[in-house]
Formats: C-alpha cells, sequence, structure tokens
C-alpha cells in the first residue's frame, strides 16, 4: 500500500521501516523451503551445498533422489524399465506405498471431516442453536489443543475399543483433526450468506433437503472445498497420530521421513519435502481462487 502524497517524513521512514521488517520475517519463514528445493537435486550424498553446485556445473546436480523413492524397496531396482519394474514399483517401493497408504487416508478423512464439519456449521449459523459459543469451542478444540495431547487421549481410546493399528482408526483421527477446519472455514461462508433464499425457497414448496442442496450447497461450496483441502493438507502432514495410533506396517509419507531421519539420513528425505511443498503451493493457490470466487458471491448478493 502506497503512502499518500501529504505522509510526514516520519510516516515515509517508518514506511520504509515496516517494509524492511516484513522482508525480513518473510525471508526467516521461506529460508528453509528455498534450501531444501536446490539440494534435493544434489548428486552426492550429503545435506549441503557441494562446490559444483555453487559454482552451478552440472555434473553437481542430478534427480537420483527422486529415483530413490521409486527404487527404495523394491525386488529388483537394476532391471530395465519396463511394465514388470513398474509393477515391482508399485508393489514394494516403500515411498511408493506410504504415498498410497497418505492419499488413502486423506481422501477418507477428508470426506468425513467434510461432511461431519459441514453439518456442524450448519447448525451453528443458526441463531436459535443453544450453546453455540460452548459446542464451537469443544469441535475445535483438536486445533487448539497440543497435537501429543489428543494423540495421547486416542491411543488409550483406540486401545480400548480396537481402533488402534487399524486403517479405520487413522482415518477417524486424521478426520477428527480436520472437522475443525472446515466447520471455521463454512462457518465463514455463511456469515455473509443471505438467510432469505432459504426463507424463499421454503414458502415457494421446498423441501429442507432441497433447499440445502439447490440453494445453500451452491453458494457455500467454495467454503466447504477450502475446508476440505485444509482437512486434507493436515491428514497428508500428520505425523504424530499416526505414531501413536498406526500399526508399524502401516506407514503414511510423514512416518517415512520420520524413519528415514532416525534409521538412516538420505537426501531423499529431501526431495520428498520438495514434493510436498509443489503439493502445498498447488493446494493454498486452489484456496486462494476458491476464496476469491467466494468474495465475488457475496458481492453479488449483496
Amino acid at each position: 500500500m502506497a503512502l499518500p502524497p501529504y505522509a510526514s517524513p516520519l510516516e515515509r521512514l517508518w514506511h520504509r521501516v515496516y517494509l524492511v521488517i516484513c522482508a525480513a520475517i518473510f525471508l526467516f519463514l521461506i529460508a528453509p523451503i528455498l534450501i531444501i528445493i536446490p539440494l534435493s537435486f544434489n548428486a552426492e550424498p550429503y545435506f549441503t551445498f557441494t562446490d559444483k553446485m555453487l559454482s552451478l556445473d552440472p555434473a553437481g546436480f542430478s534427480l537420483r533422489w527422486y529415483k530413490t523413492l521409486l527404487t527404495f524397496g523394491m525386488i529388483n531396482p537394476d532391471n530395465p524399465d519396463t511394465w514388470a519394474w513398474w509393477r515391482d514399483v508399485w508393489e514394494n517401493a516403500k515411498w511408493v506405498q506410504a504415498a498410497k497408504n497418505s492419499i488413502i487416508i486423506g481422501v477418507f478423512a477428508t470426506l468425513l471431516a467434510t461432511v461431519l464439519g459441514t453439518v456442524a456449521a450448519l447448525g451453528l449459523s443458526r441463531p436459535e442453536m443453544p450453546y453455540r459459543r460452548l459446542i464451537m469451542a469443544v469441535l475445535i478444540s483438536p486445533m487448539i489443543v497440543p497435537i501429543i495431547i489428543v494423540a495421547t487421549g486416542l491411543f488409550f481410546f483406540y486401545s480400548m475399543t480396537g481402533l488402534a493399528g487399524s486403517y479405520l482408526g487413522i482415518i477417524l483421527a486424521h478426520a477428527t483433526l480436520g472437522i475443525p477446519f472446515v466447520i471455521i472455514t463454512v462457518t465463514a461462508t455463511l456469515v455473509g450468506f443471505d438467510h432469505s433464499l432459504t426463507r424463499a425457497a421454503a414458502s415457494l414448496g421446498a423441501s429442507p433437503t432441497t433447499t440445502f442442496f439447490k440453494v445453500q450447497m451452491p453458494l457455500i461450496m467454495p467454503g466447504v472445498i477450502s475446508g476440505a483441502l485444509f482437512a486434507f493438507v493436515t491428514s497428508f502432514d500428520e505425523v504424530v497420530v499416526v505414531l501413536f495410533v498406526a500399526a508399524y506396517d502401516q506407514q503414511t509419507i510423514p512416518r517415512q521421513m520420520w524413519n528415514g531421519i532416525r534409521e538412516q539420513i538420505s537426501p531423499a528425505i529431501l526431495a520428498v519435502a520438495t514434493i510436498l511443498v509443489a503439493i502445498s503451493i498447488l493446494l493454498l493457490t486452489t484456496i486462494e481462487l476458491l476464496r476469491r470466487r467466494n468474495e465475488r458471491l457475496r458481492g453479488i448478493q449483496g
């Protein structure tokens, strides 16, 4: 935001200092990502920049660690790249198995969190809802309470109910962590919702179900999708809960990265981190586009 022409010298000085502070904070936050991405292309098995990388020598860069994501855990990684090789990758490569688990768990947890969170947001948006603030505080508590406490509670609860070590238990746990994000985003969308539209639909004879799917859902869809994306990212990046409630062979990408850091330090972890950064940027871009669409819809309603 530019300063007005009548700004005093002190205001201009503070504006420049403010920009420097913002740039320093942004650099502090983005610096780890800026370091990880080029290191993932290191030709050597090091976590530091080599002399060849610093001199921009092509020999210092390689895709070997991205290929390692496909070959680690394979039975015959040295075979030619044939259909059998790719089948070996799909069935045995540990990083691929972890990716499949993360995607499957993330999708089902997102669907469950989106449905439950949207229903909860619709109920909490009604003025006649009793104890709205208390219920809202309880529902978003998994986002506020330290994750280690949530994971410990889930571990003891799952131990008693038999859900420990099951994919259903992991999905329910990740859905629990994703529901608060769905509630917040959908509730924010419902703040600008014109409830006269639902009353008009009811006066024309539409049932509550028809009113929801034909009137409410199309208008709050950007908030629902944004909440679903946040829930998916939460599930895809979660490692603490998985360490507590999952079985040993139920590996997700974050847990595989954790195991790699503990057991075998490899720049392949940096390659995975770079891929996750790219996915996060894509999802954040989608969320921003949905936010802008939601603002346009509110403008049309106003």
